[in-house]
This record gives C-alpha cells, structure tokens and sequence, in this order.
C-alpha cells in the first residue's frame, strides 16, 4: 500500500462581503508526494484531533507559510516585519510534531516547516535575516526576480547528516524564499546544512523517527531539477519502512 503523507496547508482569510478563513496549500506540495509514490492528504487545524490524525496517516509534510508567534521561542517583542500569525496554526503543528515524533510518525519540514520543528523541540529563529542577521545573500529570490524552480544560492552540507543520506552530496543548489532562519539549534536536532552567509539552511534529527528540516522548497524544484525530489522520496521510504500503511491495511 502507498503511505499516506499528511499535509499541514496555511489559513488564509479571505475579502469583501463575506470573510472566510479557508486553508490553502500550494498543489507542489501535493504532486511532489504523489510523484515520491505516496498519497498526499490535507489536514484541517484541529488540536484535538492530532491523535486521531496521527493513526490514520504514515507521515507529514510541514509545509512554508506565515510567522510563528515570537514568545513561542522566548522572544518578547515582534520585529516589524513579522506575518501572519495564526495561532491555531502554531499550536496545531508544534502538538503533532511533539506526538508525531513519541510515536515514531517521520516528518520532513520546508520552510516554515523546518522552523516549526526547530520551535517545537525547544529552539529559537532569527525573527528578520537581513536586520538581526545580517547578510550579502537575498533569501528572498523573487526580489531578484529569480524563478520558485531555479537555485539562487548553495548550501553546505553537513557530512554524515540525514541531509547528506538523502542527496548523496556535498553540496546543493536551492532556492530561497524566508525572511526567518533558525538562530538556536534544538537540543535534539542537528545541524545539516548552511548558506555561504552562515545561516542554518537544513536540520535532522538522530533516532528512530525520521525527521529532516529543509529551509527550502524542494517542491517547486523537482520537476525541473529531478534531485529535489529526494526529500519526499525519502520520506515515503521512511513511512514504509515504520510498517505503519501495512499495519493499517491488516
């Protein structure tokens, strides 16, 4: 049986007469699961249903988006340039990376993604790159008009990572969309990979769940440059080899 991959998407509230808070994702994401051999489903913000959820599914997407809320890691003030925070949001996606993990459910986390995981394992982010920071990279390329499917700068990789596991290489060229980072690494997560300005672009997590972060979007460059699908190929791997679809299907 395929894996079924569950997909966090963002809450977008919409104009005009009648105002709605509606989930979005971008349908990348869910190609980039079906081409790795998984079946992608889209999952609803609802804090009580995180068990139930993580019964039904054998792995997770944490996908890009909006900001977290700062004094989730310990930041007392909001830099001016923080966005679209939602709360249930945040508290939805840190509880089922607390359980997912406890019950050994892997998780590959883009962008926000990887800053979520960091924030819910007891990390801390750079709230704005280019003010706290500081850099000579734009880690925004549509600022350079540079398109979602084309690299704009390399990343380090850390040797003998999960990141390293998964690419087969040393070195990566990716794209690059966020104005946050990780700035404290988690205790249980490890560095993976860096940007030549030094910011963290990649964690994992030792251990038997499968956890991988990547700041960027992998999902808008595997059509055009076949090893970015590797990520999510993984992940299906990594849901396989926990047994759970064969549990489900028995």
């Amino acid at each position: 049986m395929k894996p079924i991959i569950g997909i966090t998407p963002s809450i977008v509230t919409t104009d005009g007469d009648r105002p709605e808070r509606r989930y979005t994702l971008a349908t990348t994401y869910s190609d980039a699961v079906d081409a790795a051999g998984g079946v992608p489903i889209i999952l609803p913000y609802h804090e009580g249903s995180v068990e139930r959820i993580l019964d039904i599914v054998d792995g997770l997407v944490l996908s890009g988006g909006a900001d977290l809320r700062p004094d989730r890691y310990g930041d007392t003030t909001v830099h001016p340039t923080v966005y679209g925070i939602d709360d249930l949001r945040d508290s939805f996606e840190v509880a089922l990376v607390e359980r997912a993990i406890a019950r050994g459910v892997p998780i590959l986390g883009i962008c926000r993604g990887c800053q979520v995981l960091n924030v819910a394992l007891g990390g801390t982010l750079i709230q704005d790159i280019p003010d706290q920071h500081g850099t000579t990279i734009e880690h925004r390329q549509s600022e350079r008009t540079i398109p979602p499917a084309e690299p704009s700068h390399s990343v380090s990789v850390e040797s003998g990572s999960l990141l390293e596991t998964v690419y087969g290489a040393t070195s990566l060229a990716t794209n690059s969309f966020h104005h946050q980072a990780i700035r404290d690494i988690a205790p249980s997560l490890r560095l993976a990979g860096r940007a030549p300005d030094g910011i963290v672009e990649a964690v994992w997590r030792p251990g038997p769940t499968w956890v991988l972060g990547l700041q960027w979007h992998p999902e808008l460059m595997f059509r055009a440059h076949p090893e970015h699908l590797r990520p999510f190929q993984a992940l299906v791997a990594a849901a396989r080899a926990a047994g759970r679809s064969a549990a489900v299907g028995s």
